[in-house]
C-alpha cells in the first residue's frame, strides 16, 4: 500500500456575493467608532452644564432632569475613562512582548 504525500496548497477565495449589494453600509474604523464615543460623551456633558446653569438661573422646576442629565454625562465619562485604561493596557501589554 502506497502513502501519497499530502499537498499543501493554499485555499482562496475568489468568489463574491452580490446579495444585498444595494443595501452596502461602509464599514466604521475603530478609529472612526472611538471618534463618536467621545464626541457623544462631550456632547452629555456640555448638555449636562447647561441644564445645571438653567437649574441656578431658576429656568428648570424639575429637578430630576438635572440629575438624569448629570448620572449619564457621569456614566459616559467613566465608560470612556475605563475603555482609555484598557487600551493603555493592552498597549503596554503589547510592548512588554518579545519579539
Amino acid at each position: 500500500m502506497q502513502v501519497a504525500a499530502l499537498q499543501m496548497t493554499p485555499v482562496s477565495m475568489s468568489a463574491e456575493s452580490h446579495i444585498g449589494a444595494e443595501n452596502q453600509e461602509q464599514v466604521k474604523s475603530f478609529g472612526e467608532y472611538l471618534g463618536d464615543a467621545l464626541k457623544k460623551t462631550n456632547e452629555l456633558e456640555l448638555k449636562s452644564d447647561h441644564m445645571n446653569e438653567a437649574l441656578a438661573a431658576g429656568k428648570i422646576d424639575d429637578v430630576s432632569q438635572v440629575v438624569i442629565a448629570s448620572e449619564k454625562a457621569d456614566m459616559a465619562m467613566q465608560l470612556t475613562l475605563q475603555v482609555r485604561n484598557r487600551v493603555v493596557e493592552a498597549y503596554q501589554e503589547i510592548m512588554r512582548m518579545q519579539v
